[in-house]
């Protein structure tokens, strides 16, 4: 068996309605993404010969998907009110609606599935949300 690790990282913020702790506070992460790919076979043929999968196109996908959310304020859809929501957006911020809770363990099985959709075959994907605290997902 074959494995592989690449990373990314994102600025982005967040806030956790409902929780009871700090976390429902608005606060900003440096966000680490740890995606492995593993695989019994190597490639036979052509520039990837030798290889489980080429760093710079899983690197490529991943780069793209952090992108998405780099310096941006990541929220739940209906989380914020309206009002605040259009204040936010007059005043220029960037947003990125989530269709789930913004946690590590939801950004993490997001990553996978959008991996996954782009092509690759993820075997694990972990978010650190500090260098310490990071959620794990796998299918």
């Amino acid at each position: 068996m074959f494995s592989l690790q690449t990373e990314a990282s994102f600025d982005a913020a967040h806030f956790l309605p409902g929780h009871e702790g700090l976390c429902r506070n608005l606060h900003g992460h440096r966000w680490r993404v740890v995606l492995e790919i593993a695989g019994e076979d190597l490639q036979q043929a052509g520039a990837a010969r030798g290889m489980l999968c080429d760093f710079a196109e899983v690197k490529a996908v991943l780069k793209r998907l952090t992108e998405l959310l780099d310096h941006k304020l990541l929220y739940e859809a209906a989380s914020l009110k309206p009002a605040t929501l259009a204040a936010l957006q007059n005043e220029g911020f960037a947003l990125a609606e989530m269709p789930f809770r913004p946690t590590a363990e939801e950004l993490a099985r997001w990553f996978y599935r959008e991996l996954a959709a782009a092509g690759l075959a993820p075997a694990k994907v972990w978010v650190y949300e500090t260098p310490e605290n990071c959620a794990a997902y796998w299918e």
